[in-house]
């Protein structure tokens, strides 16, 4: 009994326990050729219930096979019946001992006894321990009978426990499903790919607050999807059947600032031939998105905060208010408590603004994600360009162990390139590797900080030079996007151009 307790401490495989204990009830007891008759699964249209050898010591595989008992059958199939243990003193002298397992002629010649003992789970019989004794033995059988009904029922809480856990192990399963299922319906619901923890914290984050009116703040590195938070915010709140207008504060001439934000009247200003209404009229009962608010210029940043306060608006050259019913979601990837402190950006804005702020993860921070981003964006790409490749799961380890600077928007970047250019089907990671940026260099994983930006060309002129409109090749103006992680802005000025200028000739080239 302490060699057999000893296998349970060991494991909760039941199948090792069973068979080293037929083992020693052979070599310490000298019971042999012990086995365990287990309750078959009833199939499907079964008419009757069968049990089959499960476990043996001391039995060739073909007596194993030929070890299957109908329920009543023989001795074994009466236990598995009746629930009660039988003892037959001379296996030659009962008509219903059947010799299935082992023939006559493999036992030895004296009087052969056999032992079987029901084993129970939550007290319905679910299996038979039996073995073979030679009847003449010092050993009384009752000491023998003793040691097996210990057996037969420390199997029975083997096989409870056996279905225990196998019981608890499905319905675990079955929760992370259900719970898998969700987080993908959950971030699918707004257009998010992947499931880590980083960005299943923020999407809670902001699903707390949607409901709200209060302002929110989205912040992080360049590239970590801060437009589609902003829309989530939109599809999670109230407003979700209303406007969602988003403006790219980078992208608007400081002069036309006011015109776009809060419209004009008719003749406010050369070429005003009609009145127009702004992106605030625009997005009224709905959400606007403010992206790089950290671009908006001083002047408009008063006029921007007074509109947040008093939920009204003046037209340029107008001088009637208009009512804005206007959720307000602003992104930006700098420090706004550093630009407070040097002068760029109001005071009383930035607490206006940081009533809620939300902090994006980096692509860093959702290694587990780059998987599922890397296949969406294979996928896409192949349907826009009608390619069919595909990643191996050495490239795609490869891309997991990237740091991504660039975050999202480089990796995009690079798989689309990576469909277009690749030279077989099947990337490897050893293909991968011509794709990989090397204008900019990993950073470590433990940081969170954003690249630092090379400082960009200073002029010693206030007149830009003239340049024609075929001045830069597509190549130039896509390098300068990825040297400046898809700023158009300071792309523009690192080729010396304004960004006017810039976006034409991206235009005129195709690209987007």
């Amino acid at each position: 009994m302490r060699e057999v307790m000893k296998l349970v401490g060991r494991s909760l495989a039941p199948g090792l326990v069973f068979r080293e204990m037929l083992h020693l009830m052979s070599e310490l007891l000298g019971l042999n050729r012990g086995r365990l008759v287990l309750v078959d699964d009833a199939a499907p249209g079964a008419s009757a219930r069968t049990a089959s050898v499960r476990h043996a010591y001391g039995l060739s595989a073909e007596e194993v096979a030929r070890g299957a008992f109908a329920w009543g059958e023989g001795i074994t199939g009466r236990v598995l019946a009746s629930g009660l243990p039988a003892i037959v003193q001379d296996v030659d002298a009962e008509p219903l001992f059947l010799f299935r397992t082992v023939q006559r002629a493999q036992l030895p010649p004296e009087t052969v006894a056999f032992i079987a003992l029901p084993v129970a789970v939550n007290g319905a019989t679910v299996g038979v321990l039996g073995c073979h004794r030679i009847r003449s033995r010092q050993r009384h059988l009752n000491d023998d009978l003793a040691v097996l009904r210990i057996l037969a029922t420390l199997a029975g809480q083997l096989l409870q426990l056996e279905q225990l856990v196998a019981e608890q192990t499905r319905q675990l399963e079955a929760r992370n499903e259900a719970l898998a299922r969700a987080l993908d319906t959950r971030t699918a619901r707004y257009g998010l790919i992947g499931t880590s923890p980083p960005l299943l914290q923020a999407l809670g984050e902001l699903e707390r607050v949607s409901q709200s009116q209060a302002t929110v703040l989205l912040l992080g590195e360049s590239g970590t999807g801060k437009e589609l938070f902003a829309r989530a915010v939109h599809l999670a709140s109230g407003r979700r059947d209303r406007p969602f207008i988003k403006v790219n504060c980078s992208a608007i001439p400081e002069t036309l600032f006011e015109s776009e934000l809060f419209g004009h009247e008719r003749g406010a200003f050369t070429g005003a031939t009609a009145a127009r209404a702004g992106w605030f009229e625009q997005a009224d009962g709905g959400t606007l998105f403010l992206d790089e608010i950290g671009e908006l210029p001083l002047p408009l940043q008063a006029k921007l905060l007074r509109t947040l306060q008093e939920g009204t608006l003046v037209r340029l050259g107008g001088t009637r208010e208009i009512q804005a019913d206007v959720r307000l979601v602003a992104a930006t990837n700098r420090e706004l408590g550093r630009e407070v402190q040097a002068g760029r950006f109001r005071q009383d804005l930035y607490y206006r603004l940081n009533v809620i702020p939300i902090r994006l993860p980096s692509l860093r921070e959702r290694r587990e994600d780059v998987r599922a981003l890397a296949l969406h964006f294979v996928s896409r790409a192949n349907q826009a360009h009608q390619r069919n490749v595909y990643l191996a799961p050495d490239a795609l380890a490869r891309l997991e162990a990237h740091d991504w600077p660039g975050n999202i928007r480089e990796l995009g970047n690079l798989v689309e390139r990576l469909v277009l250019l690749a030279d077989h089907p099947l990337v490897s990671a050893e293909a991968l590797e011509r794709f990989m940026p090397e204008a900019l260099a990993p950073m470590p994983s433990n940081s969170a900080a954003p690249p630092t930006l090379m400082p960009l060309p200073s002029s010693t002129s206030n007149v830009r030079e003239y340049q024609s409109a075929g001045s830069h090749s597509p190549q130039a103006l896509q390098d300068a996007l990825l040297r400046h992680q898809g700023s158009q802005t300071r792309a523009a000025q690192s080729l010396g151009l304004t960004l006017r200028q810039f976006s034409y000739r991206l235009r005129k080239a195709g690209l987007r």
